[in-house]
């Protein structure tokens, strides 16, 4: 399965679990505090964040107090985890610069603005809009000034997130659809906030509708997005996307793989393998159970997971029905999935067919493109890179002794 990040991120309704101390997964990935792991001083993080780093106490400070507001011990290996991410996805910059950043973001903003109308307004009236809108990236706010112009210029992230708004705020006050036959409906909302193709934000990469959901603090969009921005916003949202999920399992690999593909796609990925060996159908080992809009809404339409547990349980004579198969994978999302009906009979039925332990978590099987991206990746190159720098920090903190 491909996945497109950045502009057209496929973002996946999340939902938030209540953050037990008491959970303690195995093996070298154990993600909250045995009762006698120590914990770190904010001096001590300073030491595992990579010698090449400006400002390593400024970030080390962050990192402590974030994590003690969000409640997450400061163990060796939670703090490695972070620190891995924040490096593999910024290199400890709170607002990096692209290469090749502006004539990228040219590129796929005409390629999709067409699109992005149509899927709003109708065939007719999109490609109407889409004119109009392209006269203002030609003309505006000077011919000789043009947005095209200061787009191909953008270095960062943040500068062309503020363009795009800039862009938007200019036509929104500028081009009035509600003149148009069938365009009332876009009157008083947002058009900025749906256009804009920045979806990923700041240091740790945070999708905006993330963000959206666990909001630290009030304000507007445009707020919120300025404060991703920031160092401490960045990390704040970044941490809680990371670390703030309960999942059992027993190689901290995982955990970068579900950063990158989605919550529990590890295990949705192992849930996805043994179907597979249940079945002569061959499953996309993406991590997805269901189908999803691209507003992170549920499809009503039954995924191929969804009609092979159908089929399967009816072959096997399990009495699972599929309604209670399409209630249980509304829940793959969150850990309680592992106690559906659903889940429990096929690593039930895994067992007995194939005589082997249950799996539960393997690599998600997703390509990751964009136009930050010089090439298609998939989560198994992204889970591996922040892997290899999380094994480094952990060698940091033998040297320290902590």
């Amino acid at each position: 399965m491909k996945k497109t990040l950045f502009i057209s991120s496929h973002f996946k309704s999340l939902s938030i679990l209540a953050l037990s101390l008491s959970l303690v997964a195995c093996g070298d990935g154990s993600w909250w505090s045995k009762n006698n792991e120590p914990t770190l001083e904010e001096d001590q993080i300073k030491r595992l964040v990579p010698p090449r780093v400006n400002n390593r106490s400024s970030w080390a400070k962050d990192i402590f107090s974030i994590t003690n507001q969000l409640d997450i011990p400061q163990t060796k290996e939670n703090i490695c985890s972070i620190v891995a991410v924040v490096d593999q996805e910024s290199n400890f910059v709170a607002d990096p610069q692209v290469p090749g950043l502006g004539e990228k973001a040219v590129k796929e903003v005409q390629d999709r603005l067409e699109e992005k109308f149509k899927d709003k307004l109708g065939d007719g009236l999109g490609g109407t809009v889409a004119g109009y809108f392209q006269e203002v990236l030609k003309n505006q706010p000077s011919p000789e000034d043009n947005y095209l112009s200061q787009m191909r210029r953008v270095k960062t992230e943040r500068e062309l997130d503020e363009l795009y708004r800039e862009i938007f705020a200019y036509m929104s006050k500028h081009y009035h659809v509600s003149a148009l036959t069938g365009a009332a409906k876009l009157v008083g909302q947002d058009i900025g906030e749906k256009l804009n193709p920045i979806t990923t934000l700041g240091s740790m990469q945070v999708h905006i509708g993330y963000a959206k959901e666990h909001k630290r603090q009030g304000g507007n969009i445009a707020e919120l997005r300025t404060d991703l921005y920031s160092q401490y916003g960045g990390l704040y949202y970044g941490i809680h996307r990371l670390m703030m999920y309960p999942a059992d399992y027993d190689k901290a690999i995982y955990r970068f793989a579900d950063y990158n593909s989605g919550m529990y796609s590890s295990r949705n990925a192992a849930f996805q393998s043994m179907l597979n060996d249940l079945t002569v159908a061959e499953l996309d080992l993406d991590g997805d159970l269901l189908l999803y809009n691209k507003d992170g809404s549920i499809r009503s339409v039954s995924s191929q997971s969804e009609r092979e547990l159908i089929s399967v349980f009816a072959t096997n004579n399990i009495l699972v029905t599929p309604r209670q198969i399409r209630t249980d994978l509304k829940k793959e999302k969150d850990k309680s999935f592992e106690d559906t009906a659903t889940y429990r009979a096929v690593t039930k039925l895994y067992k007995e067919k194939t005589g082997k332990k249950p799996i539960y978590a393997i690599m998600p099987e997703v390509v990751i493109s964009g136009p930050k991206l010089s090439r298609d990746y998939n989560t198994n190159w992204f889970a591996t890179r922040v892997n290899g720098r999380y094994q480094s920090c952990m060698q940091r903190a033998k040297r320290i002794k902590i």
